[in-house]
């Protein structure tokens, strides 16, 4: 889409005049000066950095679900609206009860995948190496997450959100 802007006639560079709402800056070189937007809060959407997420997503995919890497842990859901089938590294967190399988949440309840296990009323998940059927999950506060997760994972629970629970089917 292009928008039409005021060119100054008695400029020189292929620049274009400063726009309402822009205010141009110039280096102390006297190079031309270029429209910058102000400054505005940035509105960060909740939920992990995505440039994190990209740069550690093929090693947790590599490892997730294998026998000996007994901390990450492969979920398979269904989107909750497409119907598509997902796979996502997760960290399994250790409990009591081995009947439960808990799950941190540190970005909240309202990441996709774990509305997606929701709605869908359970999940698959490769573990340890092999399959385990999962229903019944319940969003859980991190507290109340942190008094049946072993230690030393009850201190890091205590801070998260909340967390994913599932019972083994």
């Amino acid at each position: 889409m292009c928008m039409n802007r005021t060119i100054d006639p008695t400029r020189t560079d292929p620049q274009p005049a400063a726009e309402p709402g822009l205010s141009a800056v110039s280096s102390s070189e006297g190079a031309s000066s270029r429209p910058q937007a102000e400054e505005q809060p940035s509105a960060r959407r909740p939920g992990p950095p995505r440039g994190l997420v990209n740069a550690t997503a093929p090693v947790a995919g590599a490892l997730a679900g294998r026998r000996f890497v007994p901390l990450w842990a492969l979920i398979r859901h269904r989107g909750r609206r497409s119907g598509t089938e997902y796979a996502t590294p997760i960290a399994v967190v250790p409990t009591r009860d081995r009947s439960l399988v808990m799950i941190g949440l540190p970005w909240g309840a309202r990441t996709n995948w774990a509305r997606n296990v929701l709605a869908a009323g359970g999940a698959t998940l490769r573990w340890k190496g092999r399959e385990v059927e999962l229903c019944s999950p319940r969003v859980i506060d991190g507290a109340d997450a942190s008094e049946s997760a072993r230690w030393p994972f009850r201190l890091v629970l205590a801070r998260f959100p909340a967390a994913l629970v599932l019972d083994v089917a």
